[in-house]
């Protein structure tokens, strides 16, 4: 089981897993947008404060992963 463990810690920092986390991370964009939406058609200004709180949170993990793929580079061994 240990080693199972190990390879999905592994995985979660190779470009394949950082890509899912991307993917993962920009699919939170729906939500928040519904959200904002929402708030604006009902003047809600403290749900609409915490829509571009959340976005702003989207865009920098999007950030980070972002660096965290380029720091990868081509070293990644389970890409090949």
């Amino acid at each position: 089981m240990s080693t199972a463990l190990t390879k999905a810690k592994g995985f979660k920092k190779s470009k394949s897993g950082t890509y899912l986390s991307i993917a993962t991370t920009a699919f939170g964009v729906i939500g928040v947008a519904k959200q904002a939406k929402k708030a604006r058609l009902e003047s809600d200004t403290l749900r609409l404060i915490d829509a571009a709180v959340s976005a702003a949170a989207i865009v920098t993990g999007l950030a980070i992963l972002y660096r965290e793929l380029k720091r990868l580079g081509d070293d990644d061994v389970l890409l090949g």
